[in-house]
């Protein structure tokens, strides 16, 4: 595991490794109505929680991101053109067989836009170490990890490689958890064994509880940061927790916003908070960039940040 300050690196590039999906996003107002119609708004837009970190880390345009990722040949290109609009360099591998990953989110456009989504990961998770490259960290200070990497044997066995090159290195590796439905499948100690050598956790509310049973937000950041040297836990409308060595040292306000789609806030959050870190913020000021993000991507239908001209 590498020894420095999780924010005292700046310069160079960040690496993301994770999925390139497509979302077909739902909007509708109410309860669905079963074995029947109900009325939505619907719109085909790129996404996954990799790439959507990676765009959202590019937004400001002071950080080089590049995205390590897997989709299907029926997309590749469509892929690849949305993510260098937002300033990613993207490095995508077009599967044989598997198609391109597709999540439907349906939202509740009520109060609170809360969304469920139905997941074919689909060529997402068929990542494995023959994609992986050492030269894949040349001139990068920080890799970051998709945490759906973890849900599939060979994507967990790029992960594992992965790691082993960035700690040969000494680059620091963050990892967002991703889903608390497939870390409930996954399981929790099976979890905790995989990430032993990450250096920044960001789980939000639900993932923090699920993998320590605390539901007191605090504790279980406090709980987790044993086993990870910085824990951020993202708590939506209510900010963001930071935890070192068995303690919460900082609670960082949440920005304002009226929520439309929150479909990729977290990864907002994580884009936001990362790129900060390149450019030499402290975890706490990254944390702040990270909550402006999270309020104006709930603010947005879809995961990704405005394209920038």
């Amino acid at each position: 595991m590498t020894t420095d300050r999780p924010g005292s690196r700046a310069g160079g590039a960040l690496l993301v490794v994770g999925d390139v999906i497509t979302d077909v996003v739902a909007r509708h107002r109410g309860p669905l109505a079963g074995g029947t119609d109900t009325a939505a708004a619907i719109r085909t837009v790129p996404g996954g929680a990799g790439a959507n970190v990676a765009c959202w880390a590019a937004r400001g345009g002071g950080a080089e991101v590049r995205l390590l990722g897997r989709v299907g040949a029926e997309t590749a290109a469509w892929h690849e053109r949305e993510l260098a609009a937002c300033g990613v360099r993207p490095r995508l591998v077009v599967d044989p067989e598997a198609p391109t990953g597709t999540v439907i989110c349906l939202v509740d456009t009520g109060a609170a836009a809360e969304r469920t989504l139905l997941t074919d990961s689909g060529a997402s998770l068929r990542l494995t170490p023959d994609d992986w490259s050492d030269a894949l960290l040349d001139g990068v200070v920080r890799l970051h990890l998709s945490g759906y990497l973890l849900f599939s044997e060979s994507s967990r066995a790029l992960v594992a490689v992965a790691l082993e090159s960035a700690r040969a290195r000494g680059v620091p590796v963050s990892l967002d958890p991703a889903s608390a439905g497939f870390l409930r499948e996954l399981g929790v100690d099976r979890f905790l064994a995989l990430v032993e050598e990450v250096d920044v956790l960001l789980p939000s509310r639900d993932e923090a509880y699920l993998l320590t049973g605390l539901p007191d937000p605090a504790d279980a950041a406090a709980k987790l940061s044993r086993h990870v040297p910085l824990v951020v836990a993202k708590q939506g409308s209510e900010g963001a927790l930071l935890a070192r060595s068995g303690s919460v040292y900082a609670q960082v306000p949440a920005v304002a916003a009226t929520p439309r789609d929150t479909t990729g806030a977290g990864d907002a959050f994580t884009g936001a908070f990362l790129a900060a870190l390149l450019t030499g913020a402290e975890p706490e000021e990254a944390a702040a960039e990270g909550c402006a993000a999270g309020a104006l991507a709930v603010e947005r239908v879809g995961g990704r940040p405005p394209v920038r001209d």
